[in-house]
């Protein structure tokens, strides 16, 4: 498998599969394809199904695999933003957000994944559910915005607003904390709760969380 992330606003991917190669993405994801074969299904059972739909994912997936001779095929995100690359190693695992998960090889692994944590379960932004993929594979996430990757040291902490968390890795604790003072929590126009990131580990946060561009537009939408 080849690929190639091109444009910079509203960035597109563009893979080459060999013959017998396949690639899966939630349903709707995919763009044009060439000499490639597509089968829908609940990939991994129904069980497993009704976890990625729980989580925000479709309870269907598409996989697209090439014919003899290769094939090549483009997936393109939802919303102008970044595409994220990753090639994850055996057992190796990210969480994202719910839509952060673009497309993926065939040998990784997508599933639900639950918020121990009440606080950040009810206010994280995302609700009980994240969504957790494994390797081994590459896998491509789609970043609203602007992707920002940081790195913490064990025991750093990084406050965020909870839209703005993309993806981390699963070694960085996430929770939710109250914004300190009331003039900032009634005046500071930044919601009560930010997401609180501690370390070691990687995150990656983005530039337009979509629910505050939908708020936005919605201002300019007429009325019925």
């Amino acid at each position: 498998m080849k690929f190639e992330v091109i444009g910079s606003a509203m960035q597109t991917l563009l893979v080459d599969l060999d013959a017998g190669e396949a690639m899966y993405t939630e349903r709707g994801g995919m763009a044009w394809l060439k000499n490639v074969d597509m089968d829908t299904g609940a990939k991994g059972g129904l069980m497993k199904g009704l976890g990625r739909m729980v989580s925000g994912e479709s309870l269907f997936m598409s996989t697209y695999k090439a014919r003899q001779g290769g094939g090549n095929i483009a997936f393109a995100p939802e919303a102008p933003g970044s595409v994220i690359p990753m090639s994850l190693n055996p057992g190796q695992a990210m969480l994202c957000q719910r839509d952060a998960f673009m497309c993926a090889e065939e040998s990784v692994d997508l599933s639900m994944h639950f918020h121990q944590r009440l606080g950040a379960g009810l206010f994280g932004g995302e609700g009980f559910f994240l969504q957790k993929v494994q390797g081994p594979g590459y896998v491509f996430f789609e970043i609203a915005g602007e992707a920002y990757e940081t790195s913490l040291e064990s025991g750093e902490v990084l406050s965020v607003d909870p839209g703005h968390v993309a993806l981390f890795d699963p070694s960085v604790d996430f929770d939710i904390t109250r914004v300190k003072g009331v003039r900032n929590m009634l005046l500071g126009g930044e919601g009560l709760f930010l997401a609180k990131l501690t370390g070691p580990g990687k995150v990656w946060l983005q530039s337009l969380p979509l629910p505050n561009l939908a708020a936005k537009l919605n201002r300019y939408i007429a009325k019925s």
